[in-house]
């Protein structure tokens, strides 16, 4: 039997791990003519893939989307859809404000953030994890960072989550479209109020440095926004959820293992799942010739799973060796954002396991995930627990 591969499929996205599994065997390189893309699975094929940017170039962005996918991609993408020297040129301004020692100095007001929202859970004992805690911290954080005022956050997170929505071709939804604009705007708003008078957050940084244009500055506020708030809302949920289906690793995780949590988490449920690249020049996998300007699907969560690299890959254990894993991609686009999500991570699995018993329950019929973007994961996790 064929495999047949449509992650806008609810049913595939629902839970794309035993058709990732049919593809690595039977299809490494799949191509699905509807949708126009080839999909890599194999961990070694992905790893290679994101190790050459000049063979699998960035030029249209990483989204399979098809409004997404473009050399427009860039107006709203920032540095992740740029290819050298140009991706050189903004990572490099970029990355300034992500020094490790600016990343660690962030973890008093990350850890303020978590408690507020966890005692507000504990209070309630039932509240949804996705939506009051993995959802709110990291786009507070972010938000933090940018200055953007507690009074905006609920319309950017709103705004935010309209550019995630798509119909079952692949095509954003009119209000992602309506938001792309507004978002913008406001962005631009920020942006100009910050060069009038600066302050002492991220834009006001990289907008007095005068290394980036507006354009530029809007497109890492997109990026920043959205990459810098997904991943970690995902990892969240994932390894609450996880730790949930699995009392043995869940009595490990609360036993102090939390590094190793989200770790395995961001590998067996990987929040960024899929990353887009267009091939410049015609390849060959496996007996099958890929043309010029290809557009190919890295499959990371289906490599996060490949069990030549990570032996009894389906099962979610916190003492596997999880080095190998390439959440956060490979090379010169290995995601800016990471360490910051790790910590984000760590510090609000660290107080979770201080005010939550782990007897802790979920609501499985509550369950609802991402449409489909790049990222997968829960918008919806009713959870009940107890005070530790």
């Amino acid at each position: 039997m064929d495999v047949i591969y449509n992650p806008y499929d609810p049913s595939v996205n629902d839970d794309p791990y035993p058709v990732y599994a049919r593809l690595r065997r039977q299809a490494p390189i799949y191509h699905n003519p509807d949708l126009d893309f080839w999909a890599l699975s194999r961990h070694a094929d992905v790893s290679a893939a994101f190790t050459d940017s000049a063979r699998y170039s960035s030029d249209h962005g990483p989204m399979l989307d098809r409004g997404a996918w473009g050399p427009q991609a860039r107006t709203y993408l920032s540095f992740v859809a740029m290819d050298p020297p140009e991706h050189t040129r903004m990572r490099a301004i970029v990355s300034r404000a992500f020094t490790p020692r600016r990343v660690a100095a962030l973890e008093p007001m990350i850890r303020k953030i978590a408690r507020g929202y966890i005692e507000e859970g504990v209070e309630r004992r039932a509240f949804d994890f996705a939506r009051d805690l993995a959802a709110k911290l990291p786009l507070d954080v972010i938000s933090e960072l940018m200055g953007v005022p507690p009074s905006d956050r609920a319309d950017v997170r709103r705004k935010s989550d309209a550019l995630l929505a798509y119909d079952p071709h692949g095509k954003m939804a009119d209000a992602g479209l309506k938001s792309l604009l507004s978002l913008g705007d406001y962005y631009a708003s920020i942006i100009a109020e910050r060069r009038a008078t600066p302050r002492e957050d991220l834009v006001s940084a990289l907008a007095g440095d005068g290394g980036l244009t507006v354009e530029e500055l809007v497109a890492f506020l997109f990026l920043l926004i959205g990459a810098g708030s997904e991943t970690t809302t995902h990892l969240l949920s994932a390894a609450w959820y996880w730790a949930w289906r699995n009392p043995g690793q869940r009595a490990a995780a609360f036993g102090g293992a939390i590094t190793q949590w989200a770790e395995e988490s961001l590998r067996y449920d990987t929040p960024a799942h899929g990353i887009a690249r267009r091939l410049t020049e015609p390849t060959e996998w496996y007996g099958t010739l890929v043309p010029k300007d290809a557009k190919i699907w890295l499959l990371i969560g289906a490599a996060n799973r490949d069990e030549s690299v990570f032996p009894d890959a389906e099962t979610y254990d916190l003492g596997r060796d999880t080095s190998k894993a390439i959440s956060f991609g490979v090379g010169r686009h290995y995601c800016l954002g990471g360490p910051l999500a790790r910590l984000e991570a760590r510090v609000t699995l660290e107080e979770l396991t201080k005010a939550v018993s782990p007897d802790y329950d979920i609501d499985r019929s509550g369950i609802r995930r991402t449409v489909h973007g790049n990222v997968r994961g829960m918008i919806s996790l009713p959870t009940t627990v107890t005070p530790a």
